[in-house]
């Protein structure tokens, strides 16, 4: 292994236990003042099922699932309405089927903003990582490491 690489690698793990042994926190709880850039993970009835990574963790929390985030936002609650109505397969091109023509479809609107509102409730952890390529590579050990089903990490 690049001892570059090596480097980076090594702080992984600690920063994973960290970040699973981390005491869930709610939307109503305080947040810390501080702007924190890191790695966060949401969980649902002790299952593990998306992470992702931020300048701002409080600021993305509220773009995941505040009635008022759109579609380009809420990218997790609007998977979760995408698996709800069945509207699995994501197209790239305007028209039927694309991000925007589903915001404005009543049926994938209400799964959407019932999705925005069970992100809420879910339980929300989070580890301080401001370093970027660490945050990249520890977002990949967390999905990887959890096997949170709902990160993707394909190419589009």
């Amino acid at each position: 292994m690049h001892p570059r690489f090596a480097a980076v690698a090594e702080a992984l793990n600690e920063r994973f236990e960290r970040l699973v042994a981390q005491e869930p926190r709610r939307s109503d709880q305080p947040w810390p003042r501080e702007k924190v850039r890191g790695v966060y993970l949401f969980s649902e009835a002790g299952r593990h099922l998306y992470v992702g990574r931020t300048n701002d963790v409080r600021a993305r929390y509220g773009r995941h699932c505040l009635p008022g985030a759109h579609h380009g936002m809420a990218a997790f609650a609007f998977r979760l309405a995408r698996e709800a109505t069945g509207q699995l397969k994501a197209t790239y091109r305007a028209g039927e089927g694309s991000r925007k023509a589903l915001a404005v479809d009543p049926t994938f609107k209400a799964a959407f903003d019932a999705a925005k509102a069970r992100v809420r409730q879910m339980d929300f952890r989070y580890v301080s990582e401001p370093d970027p390529v660490r945050q990249a590579v520890l977002e990949i050990y967390c999905a990887v490491a959890l096997e949170t089903p709902y990160n993707d990490f394909d190419n589009h």
